[in-house]
């Protein structure tokens, strides 16, 4: 620690504040002009201020429950489900039970404990305790030691992140927007495709191109302990996947399932694996398709890959998202999946040249796509590595951090 400086816990550098609900049946605490924050509603922002709140309380609310009101340009930092979100707060604001509220004392410049605790939310989450989920107490909070340089240091040290960081977000941006244009294109030429008609071709519903697939029940199953495809693991659509989890027959659910085939394409239906798909291969023939699949076993005159790329489309996935239903877990059926019309080839050859040419575009754009998320993840890295100088004292000591060679693109 430079020459100056002084370690300092933070219960002695600020003041920390809990949070509360109010009664949520009790309708005069609620609706009102306080913002009440949650860490959810935290979780959901995408800048380091925050102003409006989705839910508001009363001054009776206030007064009726352990919430507090904290003064702006104060700290409000989950401290459960999860331990880590954080935010300055522009306007006076009260929290539920899962924040705490930092008000930092004259000496310590709000800025400068916000990046901080940005560093050090892996040890934040180290000190929390609790079997069903992590809690970070007041107490473990308080005792959390921070380096406290002088104020005008503090100061300098903002400046220099705010700008590295600026720099650094905005080629964030320009990277994920080259991603989304990287998409965009690949999903523009599927459509090219897809839209082709006239002679060779016809408009058929995948109902039609697609062979009927029986359910069976778990208990059918000959096995006691099986395996199921599952995507959830799987960030992306993919032409092939390994990944399966394991089922016990014992404590298996009791709703229907389909044995899946080499060639079949399955096709996430409920969230949050909605839109992703794969082929199955030779591998995972014979296993089960877990809830939440649409099994399409192509006919014999139909390629596997013509269905999976079909199912990329814009016009495929918009129309998934409008039928979409149910709150908690949105989701679309097998009749939804299986009504969506397409134009298919006659000639195989002409379906073997198109999917020729799906396949080096996907896999042209893929490989785009992870160039720009290692570039990204470079980008995270970078930020770390600045906030770790910063706090060690050696971005004032040089007076400049260079972030140009790092940050272009």
């Amino acid at each position: 620690m430079r020459e100056g400086w002084q370690l300092k816990m933070l219960g002695d550098v600020s003041i920390i504040l809990n949070g509360g609900t109010p009664k949520t049946k009790v309708k005069e605490y609620w609706d009102g002009s306080i913002n009440w924050i949650t860490p959810k509603d935290l979780g959901k922002l995408n800048q380091i201020y925050v102003s409006e709140t989705p839910r508001k309380i009363t001054d009776l609310g206030l007064q009726k429950s352990s919430a507090k009101l904290f003064q702006e340009n104060s700290i409000i930092l989950s401290t459960r489900a999860p331990i880590g979100h954080l935010a300055i707060n522009k306007v006076p604001m009260s929290t539920n039970q899962g924040c705490r509220g930092i008000v930092p004392n004259k000496g310590l410049e709000v800025h400068y404990l916000f990046y901080y605790l940005k560093l050090n939310v892996k040890l934040l989450n180290d000190l929390g305790t609790g079997t069903t989920f992590k809690e970070l107490s007041t107490k473990a909070l308080s005792s959390v030691q921070i380096p406290i340089p002088p104020l005008s240091e503090q100061q300098q040290i903002v400046a220099i992140l705010d700008k590295a960081f600026a720099a650094i977000d905005q080629a964030k941006g320009n990277i994920e927007k080259n991603i989304e244009n990287a998409k965009e294109l690949f999903q523009s030429k599927l459509n090219d495709i897809f839209s082709q008609k006239g002679d060779g071709w016809e408009e058929k519903t995948l109902e039609e191109i697609c062979e009927k697939t029986k359910n069976i029940k778990w208990q059918d199953f000959s096995s006691e302990e099986f395996e199921y495809v599952d995507l959830s693991s799987v960030s992306r659509e993919t032409l092939s996947v390994t990944e399966t989890a394991k089922v016990n027959k014992e404590n298996a659910p009791s709703r229907a399932k389909k044995i899946i085939l080499e060639g079949d394409v399955i096709f996430a239906t409920t969230r949050p694996t909605l839109k992703r798909a794969t082929i199955i291969d030779e591998v995972l023939s014979g296993n089960l398709c877990s809830t939440g699949y649409v099994v399409l076993r192509p006919k014999e005159n139909i390629s596997s890959g013509w269905i999976f790329f079909y199912l990329l489309t814009s016009k495929f996935m918009d129309r998934m998202e409008s039928l979409q239903r149910g709150a908690s877990y949105p989701a679309v059926s097998d009749n939804d999946v299986k009504g969506s019309k397409l134009s298919v080839p006659m000639s195989k050859l002409e379906e073997k040249k198109n999917i020729l040419i799906m396949n080096n575009l996907q896999e042209s754009t893929n490989f785009l796509i992870d160039n720009y998320v290692e570039k990204l993840n470079d980008l995270e890295d970078l930020k770390k590595s600045i906030l770790q100088k910063a706090f060690a004292g050696e971005l004032t000591s040089t007076g400049s951090v260079t972030t140009q060679n790092a940050v272009a693109v």
